[in-house]
């Protein structure tokens, strides 16, 4: 028994020379390494010691996660609900760097609506939101006039209602996660309205109702569009078109099986590509007419990159040359074999600026 309180005694010893050794640090210092922990560990160090009492209310960032919720038997969302409350209450730092916020069991759309809302009134410069549940009305119209904002991302699966203006001067990084596009208005709104715009992440969004989506920024550097998972029933056979133009643009990357058509205004400052289009099995056909059209606006990128799908999806069209009599599929068969054996530096075009080909 005298050895196990020795054990213990001695562990405490050492967390209160490592908390020692912390406390001589600057607060600027501290808060740093804060910032890399959840909130709801920040506000455990509180009880260290007086001098880390109200350290963390002074962070620079807050992230607000439900996900421990999910563990438990019984949810206390309530409980949840006032600590973050308190959490912002306390909070005195007079700008704020970044605000997180993850929900998976809370779905109060006023409640989150509000956190948002106080990040935005604190000048918060990276904003990450993800939802599982709620409605289009949980992202406050506050946030579409933000002059701080230099990073956004929102994860959820459901529409978003843009008003009339839109208006994010200093924005750089746009992540947009799940999202439902239902009208072909909200492109047009948000990217005019966005001066400084770099990067753009679409990750498989749904363009339901949406013929003629516009991607329009001359500053744009970095395009992702990782498409749905698969074909939806409820999809259009002709799908939507996805038309770019950012002249600027650098690097280009899609990985989905071209549910939508991608239609490029200009190319010529594009020098990095990757594609990846798995087996689409029964649109196999529409699916390879728009990969060879998409290939073809890539034929002057200096470093493209496959996958090893699109060499699989290539190899089993033309193995269906034996089963399709058709002249369009014969026709499409020589057209996908023409782009890929220029990629393969077969027949490469002489004004190709293609330096680099590789493929996963």
């Amino acid at each position: 028994m005298s050895k196990h309180r020795g054990h213990e005694q001695h562990e405490i010893e050492d967390i209160s020379d490592v908390v020692h050794d912390f406390s001589d640090l600057p607060d600027s210092i501290l808060h740093h390494i804060l910032s890399f922990i959840p909130t709801t560990e920040a506000v455990k160090t509180s009880i260290l010691s007086t001098r880390w009492k109200n350290l963390w209310t002074f962070l620079p960032s807050i992230d607000i996660d439900d996900e421990l919720l999910c563990a438990r038997e019984v949810y206390d969302v309530t409980s949840f609900v006032n600590f973050v409350e308190r959490v912002l209450l306390l909070w005195d730092a007079s700008n704020m760097e970044k605000f997180r916020i993850s929900c998976h069991v809370l779905c109060n759309s006023s409640i989150i609506r509000s956190w948002i809302s106080h990040a935005i009134m604190h000048n918060v410069q990276e904003l990450d939101i993800c939802l599982v549940q709620g409605d289009p009305y949980v992202i406050p119209q506050s946030i579409f006039d933000s002059t701080s904002l230099v990073s956004l991302k929102i994860r959820m699966n459901w529409d978003i209602l843009l008003p009339s203006h839109v208006s994010f001067p200093c924005l750089k990084t746009l992540h947009l996660s799940f999202l439902w596009f239902l009208h072909d208005d909200f492109t047009e709104k948000i990217f005019p309205g966005c001066p400084a715009l770099e990067e753009l992440v679409l990750f498989k969004c749904c363009f339901r109702n949406s013929k003629n989506t516009v991607i329009s920024s001359s500053t744009l550097k970095n395009l992702t569009i990782h498409d749905l998972s698969r074909f939806q029933p409820y999809d259009d056979t002709s799908g939507c078109k996805i038309k770019i133009d950012a002249a600027n643009l650098t690097y280009f990357e899609y990985i989905g099986f071209l549910s939508n058509e991608i239609i490029f205004n200009d190319t010529s400052s594009l020098n990095k590509s990757f594609i990846d289009i798995p087996n689409p099995g029964e649109r196999l056909n529409k699916v390879a007419c728009r990969a060879i059209d998409l290939l073809k606006q890539l034929q002057y990128v200096a470093s493209l990159q496959f996958s090893n799908q699109i060499f699989k999806l290539y190899n089993l069209f033309v193995s269906m040359r034996d089963l399709c009599a058709s002249c369009a599929a014969c026709t499409l068969v020589r057209q996908f074999n023409l782009v890929i054996d220029a990629y393969m530096h077969l027949e490469l075009p002489q004004d190709s600026d293609l330096e680099e080909l590789s493929w996963l």
